[in-house]
This record gives structure tokens, sequence and C-alpha cells, in this order.
């Protein structure tokens, strides 16, 4: 892949209009809650590359590293930056951004590359809410684990992340540092496993990652879930968080 196949990003539209949404009524939806409210956008450059270059491609280019691709890189962040920063600018609690990273073993690209061009451009996103007193949170299907310390240090307030690809034992030197906003297994546990292992699975989570809070419990679930196993994981995790639960 070499720079003449990205001299034409002229013609990739950026949609500026996303930043003409209505400010007043965001503000008034705010107000009229006491729900805790994310911000109606999210950057997500790394997913918003293969779809402009298609995956294998966008891998090539990546190592090759193009003038016109860093070029559009830049231009495609600095238009997230704003957005961000206009979303940041109203009522909402916090902001999101989202790039799914893992496979079921291992993140799709070397950590170091990783943190060689995406890394600084989630740190801006976590810098922009931060200077606005919003929290920031971010998605990643897959496993995750090798990067989970770089979102750390740059101030991530929440990570939605599929605990059981990596494991929660896997995740336990992070408790504290990060709040894991993150599901139970819906590849294994909720469409397989017995009402004993959904209840020792959202231990296993507690166990492993509650820290005076630290999890937002999710429960994502296909077709194919039992409805007991969904209404378990709910009753074990208000049996271990709330004092008052009874049933």
């Amino acid at each position: 892949m070499d720079d003449e196949e990205w001299s034409d990003t002229s013609k990739i539209v950026i949609p500026e209009h996303w930043l003409s949404f209505d400010v007043d009524a965001v503000n008034k939806s705010c107000k009229d809650t006491d729900k805790f409210i994310i911000a109606g956008c999210c950057p997500r450059p790394f997913e918003q590359l293969q779809f402009i270059r298609g995956t294998e491609n966008l891998y090539v280019d990546l190592m090759v590293q193009p003038k016109g691709l860093m070029d559009f890189i830049e231009k495609m962040h600095h238009f997230y930056c704003r957005l961000l920063t206009k979303w940041a600018e109203t009522d909402v609690d916090a902001l999101q951004f989202m790039d799914d990273w893992g496979t079921q073993k291992s993140l799709l690209i070397n950590p170091a590359l990783w943190c060689e061009i995406f890394k600084p451009m989630y740190k801006d996103y976590v810098d922009i809410a931060h200077k606005h007193g919003k929290k920031i949170f971010m998605h990643s299907d897959g496993y995750t684990l090798e990067i989970i310390p770089d979102l750390i240090e740059i101030g991530l307030d929440a990570l939605n992340t599929q605990i059981f690809c990596m494991g929660p034992e896997k995740l336990a030197p992070f408790k504290g540092k990060i709040t894991f906003w993150g599901e139970l297994c819906r590849q294994k546990i909720l469409p397989n496993g017995t009402i004993e292992d959904v209840e020792n699975a959202v231990k296993a989570v507690y166990n492993n990652l509650w820290d005076n809070g630290g999890c937002i419990a999710q429960c994502e679930y296909g077709p194919a879930a039992k409805i007991e196993n969904i209404d378990k994981m709910y009753e074990t995790w208000d049996k271990l968080t709330d004092p008052s639960f009874k049933k």
C-alpha cells in the first residue's frame, strides 16, 4: 500500500452537521431527568478507518504509515475533538468513545503500534471530558488486557469490555483503578450455563473487581440466553450490592 491510495481523501465527507445539534434541547433533557446522561456522540477512529479502507488494507497501512493516512487521521481526530468539546459544553454527565480492539485471545494490532497511533488520540478525548468536569466511558469488545494499563494511565473513567474474554482474575490487578462496565459471558454462561454457573460468575466479577463501586453491572444477551440465567444475574448482583435486597 503506498501513499497514492490515500491521495483522494478529499472525497471523504467529514460530517460537520453533527456539530449543529440543539444544545438547548440537550440541556433541557438533562434538566428534566435524574438519570446519568451520556453524550449522543461516539468517536471511533480505528473502526472509522476500517469503514473507509477495509480492515485488511488498514492493517497494512498502519504498518507502512503513508503520509496520506497520517494526514487523514489528524483531520479525523481534529473533528472528533471539536465534536466532543461541543458535547462537553452541554449539561450531560459523561462523554463516550469506542473501538473494538480485541479478538478472543489478543489485541488486533501490536500494542506498541496501538500506543503510537491511538493512545494519544484517546488521551485527548479523556482530557476534553475532564477539562469540562465530565466522566468519559469507552467501549471495546474482545481481549483488551494489554492496553488496560494505558487506558488507566490516560485517566479513562469506565471501560465497557467483555470481562470473560480475559477472565475476572486477570483483571483483578486493576481493581480500584478503573471502573469495569462489563457484561456476564453471553457466549457460554448465559446461553448454556447453570444457575450455579451464573451465580459463581457474578461473584467472580464482584470479588475481583468490586471496590466500594468499581463495577457497572451489565447484562447483554442474545436469543439463545436462558431467561432464568438473566434473572439470576440480576438477583445475584442485588444480593451482593444492596443490603436491603430481599427475595
